[in-house]
């Protein structure tokens, strides 16, 4: 039985075949051109099904509070090109360095603010590893705070692990101005363990309404006017300071010419939106930045403090 049961079953899959010509007669046989135009048919008809899925949107999610970032098509990271696009704006929109906390005139500490950051491979392999029926893709972004407490603080302007001084031209003023106002926005910045500074997120940019002046800076190898020039001595300095007590350099730029506060190659400019000066703390207690500005005697000093039992420990 179940051999003709099988026979019958093959007469039917045949039949199934049978193509009709334009009069509507019946056609004795099948050609290979024939067969390939189903074949192109079923193929046409799983592409639809495709399409169907590839319009399906997928929800990007923020795994920090599981909110929703925003919705996406697979057809807008179906290459690897457009992954890391879709990668790179939410890098844009969500990265940001940490703020670290400072000490107040009183004691008192100002908390940072946290770093963020989408690691961007490993969210371009996720885009181009999504499973067919995944409506969902964890965006991998992480947080981490300023890691430093209000009770590791007390004592981190006690003594001096490292300093240096420049000096400057007090009688003009524009650039004296400017090295003040640079050197105040450092003073009291507390880095714990692992903590780092970016000098241009901390001091901001040099504009009128902030104060600054204009004054001479090097620009392309020239001399030029600008509003803030005098601001790289400070990062200069501060970068002598810290390099004495070997804190981990991130970033660092040189002028294109040479400048008379500091040895060649000791001095680090910066640019707000371009050229910065960047270093993370790798000791493994917190220390303080003190600037100290000698209006007077035309002088720039910065210093690295720290509690006395881990000045004790350097010296």
């Amino acid at each position: 039985m179940k051999k003709y049961i099988g026979c019958l079953t093959g007469i039917v899959l045949v039949c199934g075949l049978v193509l009709f010509g334009k009069h509507g007669e019946a056609a004795t046989h099948v050609t290979s051109n024939e067969i390939h135009g189903i074949g192109q048919h079923m193929k046409h008809e799983l592409l639809l099904s495709k399409k169907e899925w590839v319009e399906q949107e997928i929800t990007l999610i923020d795994p920090r509070d599981g909110s929703e970032i925003q919705k996406v098509k697979p057809s807008s990271f179906n290459s690897e090109e457009k992954a890391e696009n879709l990668a790179h704006e939410l890098e844009q929109k969500y990265d940001q360095p940490m703020v670290p906390a400072r000490l107040n005139s009183d004691g008192t500490i100002k908390a940072g603010s946290n770093r963020v950051v989408v690691d961007k491979a490993a969210f371009v392999t996720a885009l181009q590893n999504v499973p067919f029926f995944q409506r969902e893709i964890e965006v991998p972004i992480t947080e981490s705070a300023p890691n430093i407490t209000a009770e590791a603080a007390v004592n981190v302007d006690q003594g001096v692990l490292a300093s240096y001084k420049t000096h400057f031209n007090a009688s003009i003023k524009g650039r004296t101005t400017n090295i003040v106002l640079s050197a105040k926005e450092i003073d009291g910045v507390i880095l714990g363990p692992g903590d780092r500074f970016y000098f241009n997120l901390i001091v901001g940019q040099a504009t009128t309404e902030r104060g600054y002046q204009k004054a001479m800076e090097i620009v392309n190898k020239e001399m030029v006017e600008g509003i803030g020039g005098g601001i790289c001595q400070t990062s200069s300095t501060l970068y002598n300071a810290i390099d004495k007590l070997g804190l981990e350099i991130i970033e660092l730029h040189h002028h294109s010419l040479g400048v008379s506060y500091v040895p060649v190659n000791r001095d680090a400019t910066i640019a707000y939106g371009g050229k910065d000066f960047k270093f993370l703390n790798n000791q493994d207690f917190p220390v303080m930045i003190k600037a100290i500005v000698d209006t007077k005697n035309g002088t720039l000093e910065v210093q690295v403090r720290a509690a006395n039992q881990y000045v004790a420990t350097k010296g």
